[in-house]
């Protein structure tokens, strides 16, 4: 978002008489020297003020003092100074009580990083709380009672370990205390709000990081118990000489791109969800039998539990469910083969597939070979227009019916095997091996 857009409406609010200054993220931003991804206004206007004076506006949160104005072709959020007040259910303030001084504004915020403002028009920084100081620290620290502040809004100890991972920061003991104290109080936090921040965790870069600390604060346990379950659980030396499955997947998750699709991200996550429960010794060595299916079963609970879209939960639990065929690819049949490198979703398979051979073995020849396949083919031949439909089906006298499916499907595993070439020969196929009953 443009600075130009928030300064002018800074200037417009003072030209009316207010006060309005830069807040949050995008002072706190600015001054590590990274570019500001939100600009927020706070002022002593009230939302009645702030909407008469800027018509183009939505007011998402007018009863607790916020209006996102709408400035060119940015949003900003301009909110009306406040103190700090009960809140009712662990997220929402019961009352708002507007205030005039920014100071008193600040002192209701979240963390001292995030309590800094500026003056756009003076070029002035306005510190009130240490801000400036935690940041050259590297810290993240509760403004004033870090218990309080965790009481008033559950969602700030995962915004603590969010804020501290992304940053490469800290977290005060103070603050991390007031956090594994209150861990359980997450549970009452909508599982919408609690999987935005997981998504953001686990794609802002430092995802491993940002796990480590999930556990240290005793959250991870809360949230995510499975992946908390992962920690202690053995794994054949030979194959994982890392580690147990928390280690492997950490490592996993350090190595994730950045930019990272949100599934790519959950399915390294989630990808050997399904070994804890599956763990045995065997003669030979420890085994997981079919953790891979249990797995994908447990993340489809999961993600249905963190409100995730039917497309996300989806993608993410075929990437679980996958991740082990690649070791049947030197065995595949060539309409398995097609089938498998055509899947939804491919790109993200074989890249969780890469970081679990360099996390634990090493060993890439599968993935080379992927890749081989891949390039070996063309998108015609992975994927070859029909020869047959449902039409030619009912043209030819089948009944419509549930082994149309069948049908079909065994003439396209005969077109991928190199079989059948053309619609003609497909009808025969389906003459011999489908007779029709008389």
């Amino acid at each position: 978002m443009a600075e130009a857009e928030a300064r002018a409406i800074v200037e417009r609010l003072r030209a009316a008489g207010h006060q309005a200054l830069f807040a949050g993220g995008a002072v706190r931003d600015r001054l590590l020297g990274q570019p500001a991804q939100d600009y927020d206004v706070a002022t002593d206007a009230h939302p009645g003020a702030i909407m008469a004076l800027f018509p183009r506006h939505t007011a998402v949160g007018a009863k607790f003092g916020v209006v996102l104005v709408h400035q060119g072709e940015a949003h900003v959020e301009v909110a009306t100074f406040r103190t700090e007040s009960s809140y009712r259910d662990g997220r929402h303030p019961s009352a708002v009580a507007y205030a005039t001084d920014p100071r008193e504004d600040v002192l209701r915020r979240d963390f001292t990083i995030n309590g800094l403002l500026f003056d756009p028009v003076r070029e002035e920084l306005l510190d009130y709380v240490g801000g400036r100081a935690d940041l050259a620290a590297g810290i993240v620290r509760a403004i004033g009672d870090p218990e309080r502040r965790f009481q008033e809004d559950h969602l700030r100890m995962l915004r603590a370990v969010r804020f501290a991972a992304r940053l490469g920061f800290v977290l005060d003991p103070a603050t991390q205390a007031a956090i594994q104290r209150g861990a359980a109080r997450i549970r009452e936090i909508s599982q919408e709000r609690v999987r935005d921040e997981i998504l953001k965790m686990l794609t802002e870069g430092r995802a491993r990081r940002a796990f480590e600390l999930l556990d240290a604060t005793g959250l991870l346990a809360v949230v995510l118990p499975e992946i908390a379950a992962m920690k202690g659980v053995e794994q054949p030396p030979q194959y994982h000489p890392e580690g147990d499955v928390w280690t492997h997947t950490l490592m996993m998750l350090e190595g994730l791109p950045h930019p990272c699709p949100p599934t790519l991200a959950l399915g390294v996550l989630l990808h050997d969800v399904g070994k804890p429960p599956t763990f045995r010794r065997a003669p030979d060595r420890i085994r997981f039998d079919r953790h891979a299916s249990i797995g994908a079963r447990m993340s489809e609970e999961i993600g249905r539990r963190l409100r995730l879209s039917g497309g996300e939960l989806e993608q993410t639990a075929g990437l679980v469910a996958d991740h082990m065929k690649f070791s049947e690819l030197p065995h595949m049949r060539a309409s398995t083969l097609k089938r498998f490198l055509r899947r939804p979703g491919f790109d993200q398979l074989l890249a969780l597939h890469r970081l679990d051979c360099e996390m634990s073995h090493g060993d890439l020849s599968l993935y080379q070979l992927a890749r081989q396949q891949l390039a070996s083919l063309t998108p015609e031949e992975i994927r070859p227009p029909r020869l047959l439909g449902g039409e030619d089906l009912i043209a030819m006298g089948y009944a419509p019916g549930p082994r149309f499916r069948e049908i079909l499907d065994a003439v396209e595993d005969a077109q991928l095997e190199g079989t059948l070439t053309d619609p003609e020969a497909a009808r025969a196929f389906v003459r011999t091996q489908y007779p029709m009953a008389h």
